[in-house]
């Protein structure tokens, strides 16, 4: 022991270090963590409720028609241009309106997903419709409005029939999903507890509190 304690101080006065014993070298280097603690997230059912009263079911719809209605033109006119109907469109129609509807109608319940993937769905089959009559019309020499103020009853058969195609419902589907993904308010971690908070605030309030 006392060998040992004067090895080490001759070491020390040489300026040499102290050799590493087999303990030493099989002990595994460890380095200093820092355990930084979670900031506390501030968030109140008040909070919550800001965000509940900001949604507006009127002003995602009008944002997803106008959508649909300026999709549809563009859609008619490069299909007229290019001799090409493109009936894949109806998939890239989802994601501007459900970026539309969750712009405008700042949605953080299932409404304005259901709202974006319906009114894609209809806005598919009005696209093709436009598209149809762009067409038609191109062969007739008239203008797309007069074919489609020439729709009858006897007309939509054949349009679902031979235009139509399991494919373009497909599309239709592809798109509508894309649609409701999109359609909610993306939330921060304050936000969503906030509207946690509030919605277990709503749950444990009786039907005379409402």
């Amino acid at each position: 022991m006392v060998r040992g304690k004067s090895l080490r101080y001759r070491y020390l006065a040489q300026g040499i270090s102290e050799p590493m014993t087999s303990d030493q070298n099989k002990r595994p280097l460890r380095l200093w963590k820092r355990h930084t603690p979670g900031k506390r997230i501030e968030a109140t059912s008040v909070d919550g409720g800001r965000l509940v009263r900001a949604q507006s079911v009127r002003d995602a719809v009008t944002a997803a028609l106008m959508v649909v209605l300026l999709f549809s033109v563009l859609w008619a006119v490069l299909s007229v241009l290019t001799n090409r109907i493109f009936p894949w469109m109806t998939m890239i129609l989802g994601l501007p309106l459900g970026l539309a509807v969750r712009r405008a109608g700042q949605g953080v319940d299932w409404r304005f997903p259901f709202i974006a993937g319906l009114l894609t769905a209809v806005g598919a089959l009005i696209g093709n419709i436009v598209v149809a009559a762009a067409f038609t019309a191109g062969e007739f020499g008239v203008g797309t409005l007069q074919v489609l103020r020439a729709v009858t009853a006897m007309t939509w058969p054949v349009f679902f029939g031979e235009v139509m195609t399991p494919a373009d419902v497909l599309f239709a589907l592809v798109g509508a999903a894309i649609a409701a993904f999109y359609a909610n308010r993306r939330l921060t971690r304050k936000q969503f507890f906030a509207l946690k908070l509030w919605q277990a605030e709503q749950e444990r309030r009786t039907p005379e509190d409402r």
